[in-house]
């Protein structure tokens, strides 16, 4: 239990410079790992849906891969200048309601989970299109999907020492720190 909470008080000590979302303009493998809530997010939806598989981790690439799927979709409609309202609010709404699942340890059906999920997803993906270069749009889009996976396996790999290690209480924890990052994202901005 120490060592996941330490773990994840690294990960928020390390994400916590980036808050303006910079140097994410070559490489859109950067961007998710320059803002904390989008860090934030990829890692609550991997931990997250480590607490849903149960006993099945089979069933935990389900919720995840639905978040890149929409997510790319999101960038889609960013890509063909499809307006989206309240993105910034969007993405800092699922920080809030992943930490808050994470910490009432929610399990919802899994097709109910992709949709929650999904809905925040487009919004990230939508944020990572209109912050693109102006060139080279699919390496930037095939960037952000890979690191966005990248992070949800974290979440994954924590949740997965959780379950081992300590339980409910381990989820309540790291879904108060989703939680607590949120809050610092929310009063820097």
């Amino acid at each position: 239990m120490r060592r996941t909470i330490s773990l994840s008080a690294l990960l928020l000590a390390l994400a916590g410079p980036a808050f303006a979302h910079p140097g994410h303009e070559a490489s859109g493998f950067l961007h998710p790992f320059t803002g904390i809530d989008h860090l934030l997010a990829m890692v609550g939806v991997g931990l997250w849906a480590m607490l849903l598989a149960g006993h099945k981790p089979a069933m935990a690439a389900l919720v995840p891969g639905s978040f890149l799927v929409m997510m790319a979709l999101g960038a889609a409609a960013g890509f063909a200048g499809i307006k989206l309202p309240l993105v910034e609010a969007a993405i800092l709404a699922s920080v809030f309601v992943i930490g808050g699942l994470l910490i009432a340890t929610v399990r919802l059906p899994t097709a109910s989970a992709m949709a929650v999920v999904g809905l925040f997803a487009l919004f990230h993906g939508y944020a990572h299109a209109i912050e693109a270069p102006e060139s080279g749009t699919g390496s930037y889009m095939l960037g952000f999907l890979l690191a966005s996976a990248l992070l949800q396996v974290v979440g994954l790999g924590l949740g997965w020492v959780v379950r081992r290690a300590s339980g409910e209480l381990g989820w309540r924890a790291l879904g108060g720190l989703v939680l607590a990052g949120g809050a610092l994202a929310l009063i820097t901005n």
